[in-house]
């Protein structure tokens, strides 16, 4: 973490959003970009940071995608670093929600965080679903929303309804959409500005549910 976010959304906004990017695209990627827009006009205020094998990479270093569970002391890092004076909700694209969902219990036990809002999470690498990445959701304590496009080859809805998944987790569905939420519009009738407005809308109502 090189201490540099990315802001949208209002200043005086009641709630703030950390995000964190996936594996292989910045946290200005045009999907990061829409969506971080998306949620900003839905009324929050949202901060987009990187891990440092990213940043490191705009320097020209080549730095391939360390493990996830390698990067949660960068999130923890970030959270603190951030210091959002109201309610915090972590989270991320693909595997940046997967870190900030390895460290959302400690950071939710101790106060810090109000939920976790996960992005096309990655449930398992294409095309082996035999590897799944789901063990530390079916104990997961903090209030979670997962955003995922129904043929998301991370995890399909077909895949994802036999989980063993913790109660505490609300998954929003978005009819064809791929791992970055983009559907077919000739086929699902929807853009993926009409899937980011959806999910937006839907982390809203969720938070307004998480109460004080």
């Amino acid at each position: 973490m090189d201490g540099k976010f990315l802001f949208d959304g209002p200043e005086d906004a009641p709630v703030t959003i950390l995000l964190a990017h996936g594996a292989g695209a910045p946290m200005d990627s045009a999907s990061m970009s829409a969506t971080a827009k998306a949620l900003a006009a839905a009324g929050f205020r949202v901060a987009r940071f990187e891990f440092g094998y990213m940043a490191a990479r705009r320097r020209g270093e080549r730095k391939p995608p360390p493990r996830a569970e390698t990067l949660n002391p960068e999130y923890r890092a970030a959270v603190a670093e951030l210091g959002a004076a109201g309610p915090l909700i972590i989270g991320g694209k693909s595997m940046g929600g997967r870190v900030a969902s390895m460290v959302a219990d400690e950071l939710h036990a101790g106060g810090k965080i109000a939920g976790l809002l996960c992005l096309g999470y990655p449930f398992h690498p294409p095309a082996k679903p035999e590897r799944l990445r789901t063990r530390h959701l079916a104990d997961l304590q903090t209030p979670t929303l997962i955003c995922q496009g129904t043929r998301d080859e991370f995890g399909t809805r077909d895949e994802v309804q036999g989980y063993a998944l913790s109660d505490r987790i609300e998954i929003l569905w978005l009819e064809d959409g791929d791992h970055d939420l983009k559907p077919r519009k000739s086929i699902s009738g929807f853009s993926a500005a009409d899937h980011l407005k959806t999910a937006a809308e839907t982390v809203r109502r969720w938070v307004q549910g998480l109460g004080p």
